[in-house]
């Protein structure tokens, strides 16, 4: 059986001490998986949010979209420093909270676009910020970090899972693993189960299950039962983390192109998705 979650997105765009209140509702919906979405990590309420996951008892999962400030593959060296240093407090906060995974666009800055190709220099940027993320990963407890491979209107760096996993093999810590997630897989991937094979058991560490319109999952055209099948063949028994944005949201909704509603709220989104994927899989 699957380990289904919902990411905090399905109801606020920036998790804040006002926000407390989702961990429960995550948990009293059938949830076993809180993803929380993390841009500003010095923002992040971490001493309430620890007290209230482990009152709760639900299993944490951090993610991140990294800001043009803490850009890895930037030119200047100091803002390429500064990713560092955000990408350390992500750990940092994995640590504190118990989360296991890190993931999301954690490798070059979310919708940043120098109008070319990815070079070979910026490739070395990144490997060379993220080697040093993970081996302080490594140092300070047992957090893997996962990369999300996303479509090519978000970014130019990582769009598939062959090159997510050359990424993680450049990098060569052991504790780096691929983030896939269907709605990005729909459009750049040729098939979901070859996508998933280059993965294989030894890198394919998370993954979020969005349709392809990131509306209700199970209504749209991705194949679930398909990909659950090579999710199955390659043993993957991590979490599986319905994702989705309100158009109301501010700072996301232009990066993601969310401009109508997919159901009455976030919330019966989430609660409808994850009621079809585990018919799906129930049926497989």
């Amino acid at each position: 059986m699957f380990n289904f979650g919902v990411d905090s997105f399905i109801w606020s765009e920036i998790f804040e001490e006002n926000d407390i209140w989702i961990i429960a509702k995550a948990k009293e919906l059938g949830f076993e998986v809180l993803d929380f979405a993390i841009a500003y990590p010095d923002r992040f309420p971490l001493e309430k949010v620890k007290a209230e996951v482990d009152r709760v008892g639900i299993v944490p999962v951090t993610t991140t979209t990294l800001t043009p400030d803490g850009n890895v593959i930037s030119p200047d060296p100091d803002v390429r420093a500064n990713g560092v240093r955000l990408l350390k407090k992500h750990v940092d906060i994995c640590n504190t909270l118990g989360a296991k995974i890190f993931g999301g666009v954690n490798y070059a800055a979310w919708r940043y676009f120098s109008g070319k190709p990815r070079t070979e220099q910026e490739w070395e940027w990144s490997v060379t910020a993220l080697r040093e993320v993970a081996e302080y990963a490594k140092e300070t407890g047992e957090v893997t970090i996962c990369f999300e491979a996303i479509n090519r209107f978000e970014t130019y760096f990582l769009n598939t899972a062959e090159d997510t996993v050359q990424y993680c093999k450049d990098i060569g810590t052991g504790n780096v693993k691929v983030h896939l997630d269907t709605f990005h897989m729909n459009i750049e991937e040729m098939d979901f189960v070859e996508a998933t094979k280059a993965c294989g058991t030894e890198y394919l560490g998370y993954v979020h299950t969005c349709e392809n319109n990131r509306g209700i999952p199970g209504t749209g055209h991705v194949p679930w039962a398909e990909f659950f099948r090579a999710l199955k063949d390659v043993n993957y028994d991590g979490p599986m983390v319905i994702e989705s944005f309100d158009p109301s949201f501010e700072e996301f909704n232009a990066g993601c192109a969310i401009w109508r509603h997919f159901a009455e709220t976030g919330e019966e989104l989430a609660v409808e998705g994850v009621k079809n994927l585990r018919a799906i899989e129930k049926a497989m």
